[in-house]
């Protein structure tokens, strides 16, 4: 199960790779249907060891993703397809990689070189077996590691570009 001190870690490193102001990431959690303040988005920022540092709860990172996904791709086709925020909603590192691969358009093979921009292999059968149905029998649970080297990869890329 996932820490929610990676949704803090993951938030923290996609400000930076994407070069977010705080008023962008207030915009971005209301693209994905969430109002937060000012104050939230800066203590889920802060390092553990601050004291007014917070946990951001998967409800919250799900709607950061979400509206991740409608400012770089643009809203659903239809507007009835937009979920809502649920409150129960469990994040896996699975949901994560797949949010973000959706956001930032990337097949498989994108992943796999952001992960060796990152000095970490992976094949192609191992990539996939996240994407897979938790109930299929090749389904593999994706590691923090998995995670963490993704969005290094994706810094590496992103930030040399410009």
């Amino acid at each position: 199960m996932i820490n929610d001190s990676i949704n803090n870690d993951s938030l923290r490193k996609l400000r930076y790779i994407l070069n977010y102001s705080d008023a962008q990431m207030i915009e971005t959690f209301a693209l994905g249907k969430l109002e937060v303040k000012r104050k939230e988005v800066s203590s889920w920022l802060k390092s553990e060891g601050d004291a007014d540092y917070l946990l951001c709860d998967d409800c919250h990172f799900c709607a950061f993703l979400d509206g991740l996904i409608i400012a770089r791709r643009g809203p659903p086709a239809n507007e009835g397809d937009s979920q809502v925020v649920k409150s129960n909603i469990k994040l896996s590192n699975n949901i994560i990689l797949r949010k973000l691969m959706i956001a930032f358009t990337l097949k498989s093979d994108d992943i796999l070189k952001l992960l060796e921009l990152a000095d970490f292999r992976l094949s192609k059968n191992e990539l996939s077996a996240f994407f897979r149905k938790k109930e299929h029998r090749n389904y593999r649970e994706c590691k923090d590691q998995v995670l963490r080297n993704f969005l290094h990869g994706l810094q590496v890329e992103l930030c040399s570009k410009g």
